[in-house]
């Protein structure tokens, strides 16, 4: 057995961390099956000093074990040593280390420093200090943060590699800042320069255009501790001494794009000012930060239709263009982004809007890179202007929060493949420090119904738990029980409180407790859970139901002819209650979780006063729902909120409903997430599979045979005859409807977590025609799960990996029952069911194309669960209906149901 992924604060060996009580996190490998680890031992200690030790615990918890010792110190390395044993007798040991950044945050001393430019000033400032060094440096760590987005170097180098620091957070409660080592950096004579943009903070943001969110000029914080070989400290700080000045820079909007004149700046020189400025805003980095994860090169360069030169460098994507040449001198070099081309095959901007996305550079008439610096755009093609007689390279840099990938799902079919890639892909440009809701447009908004719906599938794809965790504070620190929670966090738009968006409060949370076992985001999220949900309580009517205000609904459903709202036809205010019992019920849990009982009961009392009244507005005596639409249906089943006698009536109506719609869905941003899982679990998954291998409008593959990389914000943002929308709402990297995902690991490979954390899962695949094979896998905070299946050729093979220190239940396709798994890797192989399959195809042989009815499908697999298309039926081609059965005796009480329930429908 041995140790390994050790993390602290979900960071490996992390630098400055500033939480008090840090948990510590490890994984176990063992090359025998049935392993669990039987006690742990943790020591803390500072050199020789133990600060803390655990003692043996007796115990199989290995993930987020926190600290319990003294106090920890400012700036102080400390080594840990974590000893496991295990079922088997077998012991491992393994060390790590972290090192303490400023816990109190007005034991800085700097100042935030700004400048006396004028407003017409458009090029970023640049903050210098020079100092001189004269004894041997021990250890030296810079903390710096800005209010707008900075670059810091020193000595002429870039220090780290992020980008966009200190990223968005609700700048005026809370200020991120960041944390070097910068030790090997530092000579006798030395420079600190801190550039710094417009970015989020004061620059142009929102549809209407507008800057100075926060302020209206930027400012730069530093602060740089130097230990010296012989004990002594210094401290370099940003105060009145520092200069500023622009640079090369002209000009730097995040919308905008950036300019750069390398030849003929206009350099400024300026006055500093001390700003006023709350220190106790100040909070370490909290989630992973934004840096380039991938250099793509062009695929095509290429001459269009109308004589323009354009790029393509194959996949749609958030970043930048990093180009290398040597031009004249003052030779202007122009870059234009854009996501597609039109039908004829030009360039095509329209999606972005006002956000003209343009990099300009001049050269100096040397051999230069250039890059942006305070901007990223979302884009697949440029178009390039004032390259003539130039040789130039081009590189696509892609850029997002430095998540760590946990999940991938690969197929036998090609275009699910292709939509897995582009869920993942619509992650990736959209989780750019806070999961935004496009990257390319004049919006790239942090809207919390789009991270709500598909927080579930992100946790699939990636470790999300430390970038939810810094959002939600922000979600957290913008929200009130007087405003409600905002539609977009950080909030620059002051519009509040809808359903499904603004439940983000409750979900989120709850989604990241639930895959990482992390209690401490609950508890940290306690105050805003619950004030969502005493908010919506103190704007209910009489009747306890939430009837007034604002609401987005279905957001872009098409079962509604597309109005001023864009709203679908469900309900508004259906949809406002069933999220309101939702987040409700999810709050009476997290308050069991952290032992307040009172509450637990007060939201138990509330949840049942509710659904009672809304089970009185919505659904008849006899089981008929207000709204008879898809999601009307698909809320009603998902959430639990229909009475159990009704229940067979709405998932009746939710599959007419889909065969009146010619088998396709009609749901937007609120339904959509939660149909296949529906049906799936209700006897209907045949019809779910349909949905997800429908390759006409509106389904997710036809954006795939439309040529997408990325999730589209509409079912039809490109039309068949490759027009676009024209609503001036068409994103093309927008990752709502990639919550498909959820059902895809969830169903499909059949990974499932049973407890927090995926202590205890179940392994349970699905079946869909269409596909013959499937692997997932999953590295969960105990290790990879992993689920593959083929059927094919009459035969079904299993292979599933159980990670050490877990327990799964597996359910084999076409068996009864499940078999429990300690940890270890597995294998099955076994026939196909040959009854079901002769059945299945003497059905369809003897009734033509009726099994392709919804009704049918999901009545056949409710009485036969497991059996969907199956090689075998190709043994029936040619027997009569009567030799099939008689070669398969045991399918005929299942025949003669089948028969009977499909002669009561009106085919």
């Amino acid at each position: 057995m041995k140790l390994y992924d050790i993390t602290i604060e979900y960071q490996t060996e992390p630098l400055g961390l500033a939480v008090k009580r840090p948990r510590f996190s490890w994984k176990l490998a063992s090359g025998q099956n049935d392993t669990v680890q039987k006690a742990y031992q943790v020591i803390v200690s500072n050199d020789d000093l133990l600060v803390w030790d655990s003692g043996k615990v007796e115990s199989d918890q290995s993930i987020l074990i926190e600290y319990a010792g003294a106090d920890l110190e400012d700036e102080t390395n400390y080594q840990v040593k974590i000893t496991v044993e295990d079922n088997h007798g077998e012991i491992a040991e393994a060390v790590t280390q972290f090192t303490t950044g400023i816990f109190n945050p007005q034991d800085f001393v700097a100042d935030m420093i700004g400048h006396n430019f004028d407003a017409s000033v458009t090029a970023p400032p640049i903050f210098k200090k020079s100092f001189t060094l004269d004894k041997a440096v021990d250890k030296a760590t810079v903390y710096v943060t800005s209010q707008g987005v900075y670059e810091l170097e020193l000595n002429g180098q870039r220090v780290g590699q992020d980008y966009l620091a200190p990223g968005w957070t609700s700048y005026n409660k809370r200020l991120q800042y960041q944390i070097y080592d910068v030790t090997e950096a530092l000579t006798e004579n030395n420079e600190l320069a801190v550039t710094v943009g417009q970015g989020w903070y004061a620059g142009i943001m929102g549809f209407e255009m507008k800057n100075h969110h926060y302020g209206d000029r930027v400012g730069a914080f530093l602060q740089l501790n130097i230990c010296y070989e012989d004990g002594r400290k210094e401290i370099i700080v940003t105060d009145e001494t520092w200069s500023v000045e622009t640079g090369a820079i002209k000009s730097s909007e995040i919308y905008l794009g950036e300019t750069i004149d390398s030849y003929q700046p206009q350099i400024l020189k300026g006055n500093v000012l001390v700003l006023p400025f709350d220190k106790t805003t100040l909070v370490a980095q909290e989630n992973e930060p934004v840096r380039i994860t991938e250099r793509r090169e062009v695929v095509a360069d290429f001459i269009a239709p109308n004589g323009e030169r354009l790029l393509d460098f194959g996949q749609n994507m958030t970043g930048w263009v990093e180009l290398k040449v040597k031009g004249k001198a003052g030779q202007k070099l122009v870059v234009e982004h854009a996501e597609v081309l039109d039908k004829d095959g030009n360039f095509y901007k329209e999606t972005l809007r006002q956000a003209v996305s343009v990099d300009t550079y001049i050269c100096d008439g040397t051999e230069q890179v250039f890059r942006p610096h305070f901007t990223f755009h979302g884009f697949r093609y440029i178009r390039i202007t004032g390259f003539e007689d130039v040789n130039a390279n081009f590189t696509a840099c892609v850029l997002h929060s430095d998540m760590k990938q946990t999940g991938t799902f690969t197929t036998s079919n090609p275009k699910i493949n292709q939509l897995q890639s582009n869920i993942r892909w619509g992650q990736r440009g959209n989780f750019l420090d806070v999961p935004t809701d496009c990257p390319q447009r004049d919006e790239r908004l942090g809207w919390t119904g789009d991270a709500q719906v598909f927080s579930w599938t992100a946790a699939y794809n990636y470790n999300v738990a430390p970038f939810f965790s810094k959002w939600m504070k922000d979600v957290a620190a913008d929200s009130s029980l007087e405003k409600g929670v905002p539609h977009v966090v950080p909030d620059i738009l002051g519009s509040y409180s809808s359903s499904a968006w603004s439940d983000v409060a409750v979900v989120v949370p709850w989604v990241v407790y639930q895959v990482y076992g992390d209690l401490r985001v609950l508890e940290d999220s306690w105050t805003v859970m619950h004030e969502w949900v005493d908010y919506i309580a103190n704007h209910a009517e009489d009747n306890g139901l939430w009837m007034s205000g604002f609401q987005y609904g279905d957001w872009l459903a098409l079962d509604k002819e597309e109005s001023a709202d864009r709203t679908g036809a469900t309900d508004k205010y259906l949809i406002a209650n069933a999220y309101y019992l939702y987040v409700t019920d999810l709050v009476r849990q997290t308050a069991q979780l952290l032992g307040k009982k009172k509450e637990a009961t007060t939201y138990q009392q509330l949840y049942d006063r509710v659904l009672a009244a809304f089970q009185d507005e919505y659904y008849t005596k006899t089981g008929r729902i207000v709204s008879e639409t898809q999601t009307g249906a698909i809320l009603s089943l998902y959430f639990n909120l229909a009475r159990p006698n009704d229940r067979g009536r709405i998932l009746k109506t939710l599959v007419t409903n889909i065969e009146n719609h010619k088998n396709h869905l009609s749901t937007g941003f609120v339904g959509t997430p939660y149909i296949n899982h529906v049906l799936s679990e209700n006897g209907a998954h045949d019809i779910a599979g349909t949905l997800l291998m429908r390759e006409d409008y509106p389904s997710w593959l036809y954006a795939v045979n439309m040529g997408a990389t990325t999730i589209w914000e509409r079912w039809n943002s490109i039309k068949p005859d490759g027009t676009f929308d024209e609503s001036g709402m068409n994103s093309l990297n927008h990752y709502a409807y990639g919550s498909i995902g959820d059902w895809m690991y969830r169903k499909v490979a059949g990974i499932n977590q049973t407890s927090p954390g995926y202590k205890t899962f179940v392994i349970k695949p699905l079946f869909i025609k269409g596909l013959d094979e499937v692997t997932a896998t999953l590295e969960t905070p105990y290790g990879e799960i992993s689920s593959h299946w083929i059927c094919r050729d009459s035969q079904i093979i299993i292979d599933v990996t159980v990670p050490v220190n877990t327990t799964a239940q597996l359910y084999l396709p076409e068996k009864d029952g499940f078999i429990t798994l300690g940890s270890g890797q597995y294998h099955y192989e076994y026939e196909t069911n040959t009854d079901l399959a002769l059945l299945r195809f003497s059905l369809e042989s003897t009734f033509g194309d009726i099994l392709e009815q919804p009704l049918a499908v999901a009545m056949f697999n409710q009485m036969a669960p497991g059996m969907l298309d199956n090689p075998m039926i190709d043994m029936a081609r040619g027997m009569t209906l009567v030799e099939v059965l008689g070669a398969a005796p045991d399918a005929r009480p299942l025949y003669e149901a089948v028969i009977n329930e499909l002669n009561k429908q009106e085919f």
